[in-house]
């Protein structure tokens, strides 16, 4: 039975996963999930839980902002040994300065688990001296600060500049500070459940939600009537068409939002992805929804059907930089290097998806990434590459598809701030020409 004080144990689950991010390196979700089965937070629940969620993910968000502000207060930079308090710092001054947290609460918290370890009991002062600073005069700082740029780390406002322009780049980066809605895909009666739901319904047929609570506990979950998938993910489905009968491929699957979608229209889908655990949890989610799709265990870059498919669906991994509103730890983990490294196995895939399409079939190549060498760039490549290979162009007037997001190029490029907010997402539609068999 957990007897510390849930508020402080809170707290001290936001700075572990702080640590765990910017420290260990680990995925945020990864971090977390894992953190049930640690027996200093077992105990913990689904309200504390989602509040230290909260604390670290606002951290995140507005980093840039809390180590300014930070930097005002302290005479100098806390000695790297130092670690534990620098995140006890940031978690407690995210809840002083961007959280409806009662400052006397957010302070004595944070003292307190201050006292408690070892490592900081000695900066216990230091640590309530500062963040009474920060309690008085953050709003007036902050009201100086340029939060796009602080919050987004260089790398990165530097490659999008370069790519959208300085004010499409502070739209995004504005849109990465807010917490994200919760977008459904609806097997049927989108509209219908929209209603029961209390939810809005996007062009795209996704059903948007305010949700705080247990995914589980929403209607509809447990007979399987939606699925969890953002609104941006759920469009390249619909560049395949009417999928009715059809033979799918969807490649690098998992965890199955696509596959889902494809399946819910009629489609016979294959699913491939590598991961064992990742197929399981796809398993899981058709189970749930009373759908069904043949799954291969394999990698998709080396896979061999037995016969062509009439659509493939290649969600190639990539940086994920187009899902920073969802995944505030993306910036901190990834860098340049793992674009380069990314796209050169997304072109892989990709000439190895069209090996897998019959001629005059479809093939939709996508990725959630806000980077061109991930999406522009690389059908750039393939056309230049590939005579073979034809661009079927996105029109701005096809069926759910939100005209702002097509490109004059003919590909879809979603952003975050498109929508009322939505993953960064990249997407062309290909088809082999009908004399590549020949």
């Amino acid at each position: 039975m957990q007897t510390e004080n849930p508020g402080l144990l809170a707290r001290k689950l936001a700075a572990y996963l702080l640590r765990a991010v910017l420290r260990e390196r680990q995925p945020f979700d990864e971090a977390f999930a894992g953190t049930g089965a640690k027996p200093a937070f077992a105990g913990l629940e689904f309200r504390d839980r989602a509040f230290a969620r909260a604390i670290a993910a606002t951290a995140l968000r507005r980093l840039g902002q809390i180590e300014d502000l930070l930097a005002h207060f302290l005479r100098k930079s806390l000695p790297a040994e130092a670690f534990e308090a620098r995140f006890i710092l940031i978690a407690a001054t995210a809840q002083l300065a961007f959280m409806d947290v009662a400052p006397h609460a957010a302070i004595s918290l944070a003292v307190e688990q201050a006292k408690s370890s070892r490592g900081t009991h000695r900066l216990a002062g230091l640590i309530n001296a500062v963040l009474r600073k920060v309690s008085a005069d953050a709003a007036a700082i902050i009201a100086q600060q340029d939060a796009a740029k602080l919050n987004t780390p260089d790398w990165l406002f530097g490659r999008w500049t370069q790519h959208y322009g300085e004010e499409i780049t502070r739209k995004i980066a504005a849109a990465h500070l807010g917490e994200p809605a919760l977008d459904l895909s609806v097997k049927t009666g989108a509209a219908e459940w929209a209603a029961r739901l209390g939810g809005a319904l996007l062009p795209s047929g996704t059903v948007r939600l305010a949700h705080k609570g247990r995914i589980e506990d929403i209607e509809g979950y447990a007979e399987g009537a939606w699925w969890v998938q953002d609104a941006a993910a759920a469009l390249p489905a619909l560049l395949l068409g009417d999928v009715r009968g059809l033979r799918v491929a969807d490649l690098c699957a998992a965890p199955g939002g696509k596959t889902a979608e494809l399946a819910a229209k009629g489609a016979h889908v294959t699913a491939v992805d590598l991961s064992v655990s990742r197929l399981r949890r796809l398993k899981e989610n058709l189970d749930r929804l009373g759908l069904e799709a043949q799954i291969v265990q394999a990698n998709a870059a080396e896979w061999i059907a037995p016969e062509p498919f009439d659509a493939v669906l290649l969600d190639a991994p990539c940086s994920a930089t187009g899902t920073i509103r969802r995944n505030p730890d993306i910036p901190y983990l990834k860098g340049e290097s793992d674009i380069v490294a990314l796209s050169r196995a997304q072109a892989r895939l990709l000439g190895h998806a069209l090996s897998l399409l019959k001629p005059g079939g479809l093939l939709v190549y996508g990725t959630c990434s806000l980077e061109a060498e991930e999406g522009e760039a690389q059908i750039e490549r393939l056309l230049a590459a590939r005579p073979d290979v034809a661009l079927v162009p996105v029109q701005a007037d096809e069926p759910g598809i939100p005209p702002e997001c097509v490109t004059p190029a003919g590909t879809l490029r979603t952003l975050p701030f498109h929508c009322g907010g939505m993953d960064g997402f990249f997407a062309a539609r290909l088809t082999l020409k009908t004399d590549a068999a020949g």
